[in-house]
């Protein structure tokens, strides 16, 4: 790259009789930027092979472990909630019209258990070495064989959308505030992280959850790529199931209930 400051000005003269010479400079410059350079990847790896991508790879493990112990913790948390609620139905107080009221709002809230008719989506990576298999498509980029935060929430939209009452997401129960959200190829719900393939069910009429997933514009784009490119998409009939109750924490961190 080149300055014009590097460069002799027009109509100057060279002082105390030698020409200026801008490549000694230069030079001097491009061992000053290397060294530079070196210090900087010295100083980053810390005596480690930074080729490795190490600090990476603690980040995943990292990552995953504390993963684990969220579901550890999510599951302490739902024995303890069982505890606490069988204590306080022994004697709080209540009617027994408040307590239909309260195990209605709990069903509708997706804390408490769900039987009825499922269907279930799964959707999945392309293979790595996949092609176009129409013609007048273009190879796929790396972008275009991964699944994406916006597929995923495309499919829990169309089903809410086809009167679903009540969606699981890879094991967790999802509620009015969960977030499906995806962080590179992986899925992050809840505290939690999952890598492909995904798995969503629902309990809803069967036909008309159905239906809803046809109709949607988001996931007619989608089966583009998974005609052209080899994306995963699975939609079956699961018969009769329970999904399980919401068992995380149900407290607003950065919203406040309008009163």
């Amino acid at each position: 790259m080149s300055n014009s400051a590097d460069s002799p000005q027009a109509g100057s003269s060279p002082a105390r009789g030698r020409r200026f010479r801008p490549v000694r400079v230069l030079t001097a410059a491009v061992f000053a930027l290397a060294g530079l350079i070196f210090f900087t990847s010295f100083d980053t790896a810390k005596g480690t092979n930074i080729r490795t991508d190490a600090s990476l790879l603690k980040l995943s493990d990292l990552i995953h472990e504390r993963s684990r112990d969220n579901g550890e913790r999510e599951e302490s948390n739902a024995a303890l909630r069982e505890d606490i609620e069988s204590l306080a139905e022994r004697d709080d107080g209540r009617t027994k019209s408040e307590d239909d009221k309260l195990a209605a709002l709990e069903e509708k809230a997706g804390t408490q258990e769900l039987r009825g008719e499922a269907i279930s989506v799964t959707l999945d990576d392309a293979p790595p070495d996949a092609t176009a298999k129409l013609p007048g498509y273009p190879e796929p980029q790396p972008d275009y064989l991964v699944i994406h935060q916006q597929d995923l929430q495309a499919v829990v939209n169309a089903l809410w959308q086809g009167g679903a009452e009540g969606i699981k997401v890879m094991d967790q129960r999802l509620i009015s505030t969960s977030a499906v959200r995806c962080v590179g190829n992986t899925l992050i719900l809840q505290g939690r992280v999952y890598s492909p393939p995904y798995k969503i069910q629902a309990v809803g009429d069967p036909e008309k959850l159905k239906k809803a997933l046809a109709a949607s514009p988001a996931i007619q784009n989608y089966m583009v790529y998974v005609n052209v490119y080899g994306l995963g998409w699975k939609v079956e009939d699961d018969g009769t199931v329970t999904l399980p109750g919401y068992s995380g924490t149900a407290d607003l961190q950065y919203a406040q209930p309008v009163d």
